[in-house]
């Protein structure tokens, strides 16, 4: 991918991010292996990439692209230039609207199902209303209007990307309060007590870790310098420090290359191995320095960091501030008790809806059961007279003297056939000559004229 295709997408949707080096020298292109890209948590996120990939390949757009500033690309100034692109750019764009039309059809559907919902003949010309990042109307091709609404929206929604973040941290820390207390509860007073000692000690195990720089002062940075880039710290210069870890050179530091340069510190206080420290908590300590920076650093607040903006970090007092940072272990909890007791109210009515759809379930389910035996029964009555009927079939033939049938209806001639056969062969056989006559083999009449015996 090139710097045009990342100043589309994170100067104008702000949060997507790609790391495939530019293509300086203007070579042939070769097989990339691009790293695995950052997922926005947009539920188009997909769709959104497809588009702006298709996009880059255009050359008259790409080179729009990369004289257009932040406000033509989010006030739809840009889009116009979409009637440009060649043919085959149109073709694709229209395929992939095509296949995000369908894709929202199935969410839909598969949405309508779960909750019940009978529609027999549902109108999905108004249903794809509710998805702001494309024109409903036009559901075939892909025209500047699409491209706006896409902008415009991915925009809009990545804008809130932070605060939802945190909101699932806060929502992932309050469940695993309430589990830790539901589970206390259930022991004994002196396993608990134990439980309690020991959960304590854990935090405290915790807690004890080197000293972490503040992100983005000069000890953060030569940390960096030093042990990941191998080089002297009294050597330390900002403006190859910013080319080094521009890692795509773009001219920028987007998000996740800033994110990367925490990675030194968050190893001081957080190891998988160790059963003190969550992961979870190490990716909130994460975006929390990426906020500290970009605020201190990010000065037209397009959520990227230019080289100027750089240079410019590095000369303010805060840059030379040895002070340590704070993790959250050392901030207030990121909520309150009232938060807490909401959210377990809100656990307790999911419990008592998932227990009624689970007792809905239970009863289908014996329905289903006597259903099933009733079917079994009437299958055995149903086998069982036609047992009968054959039974009668076969009496009645009987007292009918009629040859019996078979299981399919026929007649069985089997009995008359043999009958007859071996009435057959008691027939006599007469003997015939060479002539055709019969042969007798009773003895000769005697000859007539033959004297008179008396007595």
């Amino acid at each position: 991918m090139t710097g045009g295709f990342k100043g589309l997408l994170l100067l104008s949707l702000c949060l997507l991010v790609w790391t495939v080096p530019i293509d300086r020298k203007q070579e042939p292109p070769q097989e990339e292996k691009p790293e695995e890209n950052a997922d926005t948590g947009l539920y188009y996120d997909r769709y959104l990439r497809e588009v702006i990939e298709v996009l880059e390949t255009d050359p008259h757009f790409r080179e729009k692209l990369q004289s257009a500033n932040t406000d033509d690309i989010k006030n739809g100034r840009l889009s116009k230039e979409l009637d440009l692109v060649g043919h085959h750019v149109r073709t694709r764009l229209d395929e992939l609207k095509r296949q995000e039309v369908s894709r929202l059809r199935m969410l839909l559907k598969a949405k309508l199902d779960s909750t019940n919902a009978q529609s027999v003949q549902m109108d999905h010309a108004s249903l794809l209303k509710q998805f702001e990042h494309l024109d409903p109307h036009n559901q075939n091709t892909f025209e500047a209007k699409d491209l706006e609404l896409l902008i415009a929206t991915a925009t809009k929604d990545l804008e809130n990307y932070d605060a939802e973040r945190h909101e699932e941290f806060k929502r992932y820390e309050m469940l695993k309060e309430h589990e830790r207390r539901e589970y206390l509860k259930s022991l004994d007073q002196e396993k608990r007590e134990k439980e309690e000692k020991r959960i304590e000690e854990l935090k405290e195990k915790h807690r004890k870790h080197p000293k972490v720089n503040a992100p983005g002062s000069v000890d953060q940075l030569r940390e960096v310098w030093e042990e990941t880039d191998g080089l002297d710290p009294q050597e330390f210069n900002p403006k190859t420090f910013f080319k080094l870890h521009d890692t795509n050179g773009d001219g920028v530091l987007d998000e996740q290359e800033l994110e990367a340069l925490f990675t030194k510190e968050l190893e001081k206080v957080y190891d998988p191995k160790n059963e003190e420290d969550d992961m979870m908590e190490m990716e909130e300590e994460r975006l929390r320095m990426r906020e500290h920076v970009m605020q201190n650093v990010d000065i037209n607040h397009d959520r990227l960091v230019s080289l100027e903006e750089f240079l410019k970090s590095t000369e303010k007092k805060e840059f030379k501030d040895q002070k340590e940072w704070e993790t959250l272990d050392d901030t207030k909890p990121v909520y309150t008790e009232e938060e807490l007791q909401r959210f377990e109210a809100e656990l307790r009515d999911k419990e008592v809806e998932l227990g009624r759809r689970a007792e809905k379930l239970r009863q289908e389910q014996e329905l289903l059961k006597e259903r099933s035996k009733a079917l079994e029964v009437q299958k055995r009555e149903y086998q069982q007279a036609v047992i009968e009927m054959s039974q009668k079939q076969k009496e009645q033939q009987a007292v009918n003297k009629q040859p019996p049938s078979g299981p399919n209806g026929e007649l069985q001639f089997q009995q008359e056939i043999q009958k007859l056969a071996n009435e057959d062969s008691q027939v006599v056989k007469v003997p015939v000559d060479q002539n055709g006559d019969v042969q007798s083999n009773l003895p000769a009449e005697p000859p007539q004229n033959l004297p008179q015996h008396t007595s």
